[in-house]
């Protein structure tokens, strides 16, 4: 990370840094916000009503503010059949909204019917609505549609582009994908979903330029646009004043529509729940890396981080970038395959050689006729078994449809 002179650190950070990790609660209708003073060594918070709030909507109060549950809880026996466990499933790994609409009929049709689940229920009910009118299109004769809000998925993973007004979202995007995304140095640039392509290698991260996030301009469709993603890159200003509540108060509105970022990326998690509870299928878990935009105009980068660290409570891998110098940005498309176990497999006829212009993508652990359903449908549904060239096996090696692929992999499929 680039490190400079001495620099006083923001103001967010100058007057929060006695405390413990902090999050926001709205205050109360008809209730006057107000600043806070911190007296060194403790906890105790005095207000200062001639001060002007920082964040005027909000006070403050402690908590650690790290992957709390983001899932509604449900106390009531489930009892969930695994015919409804691997329709969950299969919607958690299913990317096109037809296979998710498909899912969630099946999650339907296999859930216990009783009291126990009728929220549940009333969820399912919800989601195959929307997906059914998102597929349907707009109405003959009815008014044109806006702008899409969810994303169709391509490429080797989805990733958001998340963070708070002004951070450089959009001018890190351009620079990434070569879009042409909207820039200013006003906030609230972007509007809707900006897709575009990240390349690495011989393979390309799809890159989703979203909104800015504040209580100022809360968006409504937030939780479904991020149903298809696979992880997230939270883009933050560490220069500016308000960057620790500005970051907090992003949390607190993904936490309200069952989203959570974690800092895990080793493997995908479970949700944890006992088998007696009832889970929450639509809760959305994103591993994150955070960028630290800006940093070629951030001294002493490395002591504002940690200070934001300390106050936030968040320990997301960072990688110092700049949207305006270019610095960092190499890094990002390596950190992303390493972390999210991404498999290249190429394909070959045969007697004839293999394709290694494009590869389909899997993930690590997957297999053969992972591949083969990637290829078609009727091909995985047909499938005897495949030949395989690469690491780890000699020429032409004989496999099944349950072998496990490596990246690199050279597949000949056999129907």
């Amino acid at each position: 990370m680039a490190r400079g002179g001495d620099r006083p650190q923001c103001a967010g950070a100058r007057q929060l840094q006695e405390m413990p990790s902090v999050h926001y609660s709205k205050v109360p209708s008809g209730t006057t916000p107000r600043s806070y003073r911190v007296h060194p060594g403790s906890s105790r918070l005095d207000p200062v009503s001639a001060v002007k709030p920082t964040v005027n909507l909000y006070t403050i109060r402690t908590q650690n503010v790290g992957e709390g549950n983001s899932s509604q809880s449900h106390s009531m026996p489930a009892n969930l059949t695994p015919e409804y466990k691997a329709a969950e499933a299969a919607f958690r790994q299913a990317r096109e909204p037809k296979e998710r609409l498909a899912c969630l009929k099946d999650m339907l049709r296999t859930i216990p019917k009783h009291k126990g689940t009728d929220h549940l229920q009333a969820d399912i009910k919800t989601r195959i609505k929307q997906l059914t009118d998102e597929l349907s299109g707009p109405r003959k004769g009815g008014a044109r549609g806006g702008p899409t809000t969810v994303v169709h998925a391509e490429g080797a993973a989805q990733i958001a582009l998340l963070g708070p007004p002004n951070a450089g979202k959009s001018t890190l995007h351009g620079r990434l994908t070569g879009s042409h995304a909207q820039t200013g140095p006003y906030p609230f640039t972007t509007q809707y979903p900006q897709p575009g392509m990240l390349a690495h290698e011989d393979i390309h991260f799809q890159l989703i330029d979203l909104p800015p996030l504040s209580s100022e301009h809360p968006i409504a469709w937030i939780g479904n646009t991020l149903q298809p993603a696979d992880a997230c890159l939270l883009v933050v200003d560490l220069g500016d004043a308000g960057c620790v509540e500005q970051v907090l108060d992003i949390h607190a509105l993904l936490k309200e529509k069952r989203v959570t970022l974690t800092a895990r990326w080793d493997e995908p998690e479970a949700q944890l729940q006992h088998d007696d509870e009832l889970p929450d299928p639509f809760a959305i878990r994103l591993p994150t890396l955070m960028l630290a935009n800006k940093a070629d105009q951030i001294p002493a980068l490395d002591d504002e981080l940690l200070v934001f660290q300390e106050l936030t409570g968040l320990r997301y891998p960072v990688i110092s970038v700049s949207g305006t110098s270019g610095q960092g940005l190499g890094q990002i498309g390596p950190w992303l395959f390493a972390r999210l176990g991404i498999v290249r497999v190429y394909t070959k006829a045969p007697g004839r050689p293999a394709d290694k212009d494009r590869p389909f993508t899997v993930r690590r652990g997957q297999t053969v006729y992972d591949v083969a359903m990637l290829v078609h449908r009727d091909m995985a549904r047909s499938l005897k078994y495949a030949r395989v060239w690469g690491e780890g096996h000699f020429t032409g090696q004989q496999v099944g449809r349950e072998h496990p692929v490596s990246d690199g992999d050279v597949l000949e499929l056999h129907a």
